[in-house]
């Protein structure tokens, strides 16, 4: 299966949010879906301890590389610094809208610079074989998305990139906060659909606002390449990836119960304590295993209030398994 294949349903990237504990637990629920890391800048790549903010674990696979930057060549030396790592995708941040991203001109102000775009992806492309892609908004303040996008799109795809994530919603740098760009913008997915029509030949995801694994399916059926879907992954992951595999993918008879994934990630724990790891950085990611289930209160409570005490270990988690389980019955 090829990457664009994995991207049919792909995690979104989240900062703070999806660390490599947060991939792990994700993957036990698909084997298919892709996932991302947070958003690394190139410049702490290149400056920093790469090896600590590039090493994953190998079971999360398919996962791909999110990197934040506007330098062409820093951002080459990043892609260069990264490729040992053998992460399946490159992505280049060309949405995230925070303060600290602008003020570093890169993220979604970017996207009124297509053209340095262009260099960064072209540059990243040249060097590694792995897979370049782009994530973008619509626009940015004024831009009006039916003439701005369809050139940045041209643009990125000349210079070489692979694929484009779109979410469908603008971004406000002057007047709204992070939280709000992620809720207050209207979405537009119908210039997502036009833009696919535009570009045939070019993969094309879809991101913003989705909830279910319904909607992934939807979107799927009218064209679109990709769904990227992220706080109703992270919040929910049962509902959105337990069936995945399965219904998106067509590689798994059954779908993967919270129960199961929970007791997968048992050994997981017990190998990350022995790392030093506390408990309650794994469990954080784990606390909506079993949202919207009998017993889900109980779980959330449990993990919230033991998981960050000294000596806290896999039977904490466990006893609040055993606890679902018997409420469920």
């Amino acid at each position: 299966m090829q990457i664009n294949q994995h991207a049919r349903l792909s995690c979104a990237p989240m900062m703070d949010w999806t660390d490599r504990h947060c991939r792990v637990f994700h993957r036990h629920f698909s084997a298919s879906a892709l996932l991302y890391t947070e958003m690394i800048t190139s410049a702490a790549l290149v400056n920093g301890d790469a090896r600590h903010l590039l090493d994953y674990s190998e079971q999360e696979h398919p996962v791909a590389l999110q990197l934040g930057g506007s330098d062409p060549l820093e951002l080459a030396d990043a892609v260069r610094i990264a490729a040992p790592f053998g992460y399946d995708e490159i992505n280049l941040n060309v949405g995230c809208p925070s303060d600290r991203v602008q003020s570093g001109c890169f993220g979604a102000i970017l996207m009124e610079r297509p053209d340095l775009v262009a260099h960064c992806v072209e540059a990243m492309v040249a060097a590694t074989d792995m897979p370049v892609t782009v994530k973008c908004r619509i626009g940015v303040d004024a831009q009006e998305p039916r003439e701005v996008l369809p050139a940045f799109i041209a643009k990125v795809r000349d210079a070489g990139a692979a694929q484009v994530t779109i979410h469908a919603r603008k971004a406000w740098l002057q007047g709204l906060s992070p939280k709000e760009n992620r809720d207050i913008p209207p979405l537009d997915y119908e210039i997502v659909r036009e833009m696919k029509a535009a570009f045939p030949d070019l993969p094309i995801s879809v991101n913003g606002g989705i909830n279910s694994l319904a909607e992934v399916e939807e979107f799927l059926a009218s064209g679109l390449d990709g769904v990227m879907v992220g706080r109703a992954a992270y919040h929910q992951p049962a509902n959105v990836l337990s069936a995945a595999d399965q219904r998106i993918f067509g590689t798994r008879a059954d779908a993967v119960s919270a129960e199961r994934a929970v007791s997968a990630m048992l050994p997981y724990i017990e190998s990350e304590l022995g790392k030093g790891v506390p408990l309650n950085r794994i469990t954080r990611h784990m606390l909506g295993a079993f949202a919207g289930r009998a017993g889900a209160r109980h779980w959330r409570r449990t993990l919230s209030e033991g998981a960050h005490k000294r000596g806290a270990g896999p039977e904490l988690v466990e006893r609040a398994l055993a606890q679902v389980t018997a409420l469920a019955a």
